[in-house]
């Protein structure tokens, strides 16, 4: 497993761990205010984000019918496979980095808001890979029917940088983990594409004799 610590590295990725040490606390303690604070803990929130995916899923599934039963279960899927390889993969075999509220060198400077501090690797961050894997997957096969379903992209910037904010990731942790989470989704929307087509998403219209 790879240790990720800017004092255990000299060179170029010292330099961007530096980099990422002056972003964390520039977004953690110089940008903030009391209305971000309780948005970004909102927003981190699985009150939040779980009614819209469940909606997703009801209203794709009722309009388009079978087809749409595809469709969500390839949703479910982007989700599964982003979890496993951020969580899984990365954050238990690969790479080790202490979280910036956990790390004893820092942890004293930390503005620390959430409600805990999580003892597993900081990176990735699967907040971050998740929720853009699923913006990329729906963006992807949901664009032909509106423009707005570009919003999507915001939803998961804001769950990505609140990670931040609140004190439990660096910014290189929601970095790499929405780069990597934008393959998953980008990859799947494009087998889904390849399998069904844009048509698949059509509703369903009754025809009368």
């Amino acid at each position: 497993m790879i240790l990720l610590d800017s004092g255990a590295h000299p060179g170029l990725l010292h330099s961007i761990l530096q980099g990422d040490y002056w972003l964390f606390f520039s977004i953690n303690q110089a940008w903030t205010s009391p209305f971000l604070d309780g948005l970004f803990l909102f927003m981190r929130e699985s009150e939040l984000w779980v009614p819209f995916y469940l909606f997703l899923l009801v209203f794709i599934t009722l309009n388009f019918r079978k087809k749409g039963w595809w469709w969500a279960a390839y949703l479910i899927m982007t989700a599964i496979i982003g979890d496993l390889i951020s969580s899984k993969l990365i954050k238990d075999t690969l790479v080790m980095r202490t979280r910036p509220c956990g790390d004893p060198l820092i942890a004293d400077s930390v503005r620390f808001i959430a409600n805990y501090c999580p003892t597993s690797s900081s990176f990735t961050s699967s907040h971050a890979c998740n929720h853009f894997a699923l913006a990329f997957f729906i963006y992807r096969t949901l664009r032909h029917t509106s423009r707005w379903w570009s919003l999507v992209f915001v939803w998961a910037f804001l769950i990505a940088y609140a990670q931040v904010y609140v004190g439990v990731h660096f910014p290189l942790d929601v970095t790499c983990g929405a780069l990597i989470g934008s393959i998953i989704g980008w990859q799947l929307s494009r087998l889904f594409r390849f399998q069904f087509g844009t048509l698949l998403l059509q509703p369903h219209i009754p025809h009368h004799a």
